[in-house]
C-alpha cells in the first residue's frame, strides 16, 4: 500500500466492512504495511469473518492494481479485548497519533488515512483533549514500521 490510491482503497474497505458487520469504529490508522483500529463490536462480533472479508477484498483489489494475481498480501492480525478505561483511552490516543509516532505526519490531523481529524470534529473538546494528551508510553502494541 505504497500509493495514495492503495491507502484510499484500504481505508474505504476498512470503513465499509466495519459498517457492514456493525462495528462502531472509534479510531483507525492505515499505513503501507499495517493498520490499527479501535471499535465497539456488536454482541456477536464475528471478528474472523470481518477481517477475512476485508483482507480478501483488499488482496483481490491490490493484486488487480499491481497485476499480481494470487499474491499473499496479509499474513496475520491481532485483536485485543479492551476492558479497562485507561487502557482504552491510551490505545485510542495511540491509534489517533500513530502517524506522528511513525514520522508520517507532523500532527495527527494532517495524516489523511487516520481518524484523528474525524475524532476532533465528532467529539467534545474536553474528551478530545483528554484522549489526545493521554500518555501512550506504556502501550504495548506490535507496531514495526
Amino acid at each position: 500500500m505504497t500509493t495514495r490510491a492503495k491507502l484510499d482503497l484500504l481505508e474505504t474497505l476498512l470503513l465499509t466492512t466495519c459498517l457492514e458487520f456493525e462495528w462502531e469504529l472509534q479510531a483507525w490508522a492505515v499505513f503501507a504495511n499495517h493498520y490499527h483500529i479501535i471499535a465497539h463490536a456488536p454482541a456477536e462480533p464475528m471478528a474472523p469473518q470481518l477481517f477475512n472479508k476485508m483482507h480478501t477484498c483488499a488482496s483481490r483489489e491490490l493484486n488487480k492494481l499491481d497485476g499480481t494475481p494470487g499474491r499473499k498480501v496479509w499474513f496475520q492480525y491481532w485483536d485485543t479485548h479492551l476492558t479497562f478505561e485507561k487502557s482504552y483511552l491510551a490505545r485510542l490516543s495511540y491509534v489517533h497519533r500513530n502517524a506522528v509516532h511513525h514520522g508520517m505526519s507532523q500532527t495527527p490531523e494532517a495524516y489523511p488515512w487516520c481518524s484523528a481529524n474525524w475524532f476532533q470534529q465528532n467529539s467534545t473538546n474536553a474528551f478530545c483533549k483528554t484522549v489526545m494528551t493521554f500518555p501512550i508510553d506504556r502501550v504495548r502494541v506490535e507496531d514495526d514500521y
